[in-house]
């Protein structure tokens, strides 16, 4: 249901971007030297939400009992430097190094209880990115001082928080590997302002891999056992300055 709602809320907003974009009457057209050039910089700061697509394991559910998922979702921030390059009139190819952090918590319920109970041990697993994302943006038509656009492409995070042992002062049984790739989606819009060009754009960004580290905790098994595969999952909202 919270994922369903988060594609509502993402289809609801780009259309309501389109429709007040080009209701717009025809006004003066802010000077775009700045977008015109070749090659141009600027800065993003954003707000993202940190998700795991979890599949639970039926052995561990029939033997254990646990039955994981993502309780809470905590927003986080990026912060990122822009670098886009002008091959054509539509298209550009951007490259945004940054780093963001987030936190995603799991929480257990105890299945060998009627009705299943919350478990107390919730695991908060805090992760900080280096992301390296390569995009290719496509823009449609201007009109006055606003450009819709889509973009789409690959960012490879490098999580610092990963550990390569388990904390003994911190009771968190779940270790998550340390890199992964994420193919991401998004849409945004353009405003052309007599200085500067402002964006804000809303994005989905998928791991491909199995992150969890399937090596349980001595004493705690019970925790790793219960989740066959886990991928992450961030939801994204940036504003760019170029």
């Amino acid at each position: 249901m919270r994922k369903r709602l988060l594609y509502i809320a993402f289809a609801g907003l780009f259309f309501l971007f389109h429709i007040d974009s080009f209701s717009q009457k025809e006004k003066p057209k802010n000077d775009s030297w700045y977008d015109d050039k070749l090659l141009h910089f600027g800065f993003s700061l954003g707000l993202n939400l940190m998700d795991f697509n979890i599949t639970p394991s039926q052995t561990a559910l029939e033997t254990d009992g646990y039955y994981p998922e993502v309780s809470i979702l905590n927003p986080g921030i990026n912060i990122q430097i822009v670098t886009d390059l002008r091959p054509g009139r539509h298209f550009d190819l951007r490259f945004l190094p940054g780093v963001s952090f987030g936190q995603r918590n799991v929480r257990y319920y105890d299945y060998n209880t009627d009705p299943p109970e919350i478990l107390n041990e919730s695991q908060r697993i805090e992760s900080s990115f280096l992301e390296f994302p390569l995009l290719l943006k496509y823009k449609g038509a201007r009109l006055n001082n606003v450009r819709p656009y889509v973009i789409g492409g690959f960012n490879y995070r490098y999580d610092l928080a990963g550990k390569k042992i388990y904390d003994d002062e911190k009771p968190v049984y779940i270790r998550l590997k340390r890199s992964d790739l994420y193919y991401e989606l998004g849409a945004g819009f353009d405003f052309y302002l007599p200085y500067f060009k402002f964006s804000i754009e809303i994005k989905m960004s998928n791991g491909m891999r199995d992150i969890i580290v399937h090596e349980p905790a001595p004493g705690y098994p019970q925790y790793v056992n219960a989740i066959e595969k886990m991928k992450s999952q961030i939801w994204i909202i940036a504003f760019h300055f170029e």
